[in-house]
């Protein structure tokens, strides 16, 4: 049995291209200088930043709705994101990348011990937001990224392969094909709320629309991520 559900109150906004910036459901945008910014709370409002429905996804991939930055951080010359900006990381399996914020720290390499936020978002679904490492909080209340070791096996390898190439205080955004996304339901990040992880696997693992060859559609993955420090093992 498939289980249903109602749309979450945080179902993602669209900006279609026909919308000007001065429409009310138009965004800020942007600034062209992203890289420069270093608060963490710049940091998490990029992180922040929504996304199209999959089956349109790359059609309005240069229209996604920015974040709610300060005004004085914002320039309206620079919305677009389009699919050309965005590279194909070597031996990835097909995982392709947009760095939203350059690092200047160290690469990791197998066997560093990493810790991430990020925003994982379904390309199905309207771009629903599934899981996010800001939703995890300490007992200070602080959020808790996910920690892990690269190349251990145990998370998604189009994770693994977009770390792997970053640095650390970078923020990068990830478009993860199936093929390197969620294979079975053991595989990590895992949402730790019992109906996300269930609307997460029930949608990717439908047996009919899989039957129907809607894989590509219903497995594709967008992770924004910054990766907040590693460890030497």
């Amino acid at each position: 049995m498939i289980m249903q559900y109602f749309p979450h109150s945080n179902s993602t906004q669209f900006i279609l291209p026909s919308q000007s910036a001065s429409s009310p459901s138009a965004h800020n945008v942007l600034p062209s200088s992203i890289s420069s910014f270093s608060s963490s709370t710049t940091r998490r409002r990029v992180l922040s930043l929504s996304l199209v429905s999959a089956a349109s996804f790359y059609g309005l991939i240069s229209s996604l709705p920015p974040p709610s930055l300060g005004s004085s951080l914002l320039s309206s010359s620079s919305s677009k994101f389009p699919v050309s900006d965005f590279f194909e990381i070597p031996n990835s399996g097909g995982v392709k990348a947009l760095d939203l914020l350059d690092g200047s720290g160290e690469v990791p390499t197998n066997g560093d011990q990493v810790a991430i936020h990020y925003y994982g978002r379904l390309a199905a679904k309207q771009g629903w937001r599934f899981d996010s490492t800001y939703d995890h909080k300490d007992d200070t209340g602080e959020p808790n990224p996910f920690v892990f070791i690269l190349g251990f096996g145990k998370v998604i390898p189009g994770i693994e392969a977009a770390v792997r190439s970053m640095k650390v205080g970078g923020i990068r955004r990830v478009i993860i094909p199936p093929s390197q996304g969620y294979q079975n339901t053991s595989q990590e990040p895992i949402p730790p709320n019992f109906f996300d992880r269930q609307r997460l696997f029930t949608t990717i693992f439908n047996p009919t629309r899989l039957a129907n060859g809607e894989g590509s559609t219903l497995g594709t993955l967008i992770f924004d991520i910054e990766l907040v420090s590693l460890r030497h093992q």
